[in-house]
């Protein structure tokens, strides 16, 4: 009976089957992040460090990976999607389908954490911490579990340098991962080395602005805060903060695209020489030389 249910609620259409995937896959990332962020904070460091929250979102993009990357390529990010879409990767009419679903599903999450986190039916570790108030700024905010906020000491076109500078890095990674004309990974390693991406750039460039890098990722979660009632404030803190990891994650994306493509994959040769060939083929089988959209059914790593 549960096999002939299922059946019925099997979805045909590939671009809705590709949406779901990156809505649930963009769920399991802020999911585990978000909750990291939860448990150092509210637990003022007692259960868990700064490292924890990089393990936690790092994690969560490899999970997010591996539960997204076989129907939708795992874009888990709207950034990524458009650079894709710059590439010819990806068509662009799934862009603004991507980047929704993606919204949606750090939306989600960001929910279910506070589920966890916060009202007195349930865990109430946010109201302990903030003694009842929710607040976006001082010493015990507690907005900062789920966005991200400038510190002190950084200008709102300091974090646009940050946030370009961060998500081209994390371009030129994720672009290395799936450039198998450069450096053959095995498909089972792709989502572990995405995840160890992001940890390295949290770990050297996380202090500015908490490495959004990601304009689903902050935005979904912005908005069910302030929905949730820490109110208007978590569009104007930080100098009207809120624009920069939308905005400057897209720019550094294509940034960090354009580099890599001039740098190093667009000098590839158009075809290995027959020596070549026949030790691939003799070693590891066939080799695709060119990352492109993953067909339905078939695993890839977009980012």
């Amino acid at each position: 009976m549960m096999e002939r249910l299922l059946r019925k609620c099997r979805i045909k259409n590939m671009l809705v089957r590709e949406c779901m995937a990156e809505c649930l896959g963009v769920y399991v990332l802020i999911l585990f992040g978000c909750g990291s962020a939860a448990q150092v904070i509210t637990s003022q460091e007692r259960n868990g460090q700064y490292l924890s929250i990089n393990l936690g979102f790092a994690l969560g993009v490899t999970f997010g990976v591996f539960v997204s990357r076989g129907v939708s390529g795992a874009h888990l990010n709207p950034a990524v999607t458009l650079s894709l879409c710059s590439l010819g990767r990806c068509r662009w009419i799934k862009l603004p389908f991507y980047a929704f679903f993606q919204v949606l599903g750090a939306f989600l999450a960001a929910a279910t954490v506070a589920l966890q986190y916060y009202g007195e039916l349930f865990a109430d570790a946010i109201q302990m911490y903030s003694g009842g108030q929710l607040t976006v700024t001082g010493p015990t905010s507690t907005a900062g579990i789920f966005s991200t906020y400038p510190a002190d000491y950084l200008s709102v076109w300091g974090g646009v340098i940050d946030q370009v500078i961060g998500t081209a890095a994390l371009l030129l990674c994720i672009l290395a991962l799936g450039d198998q004309s450069n450096t053959f990974i095995p498909d089972h390693f792709q989502p572990l080395l995405a995840g160890a991406s992001v940890l390295v750039i949290g770990v050297s460039m996380g202090s500015n602005s908490g490495y959004a890098l990601n304009p689903a990722r902050d935005f979904g979660p912005r908005v069910f805060t302030y929905i949730a009632g820490w109110g208007e404030d978590v569009f104007r803190a930080g100098g009207g903060w809120w624009w920069v990891p939308i905005v400057a994650p897209c720019i550094g994306a294509l940034l960090g695209t354009l580099v890599y493509e001039l740098l190093v994959e667009v000098h590839h040769p158009s075809q290995m020489s027959d020596d070549q060939n026949l030790c691939l083929e003799d070693s590891a089988g066939k080799i695709t030389l060119e990352v492109e959209e993953p067909e339905s059914g078939k695993p890839a790593l977009n980012g």
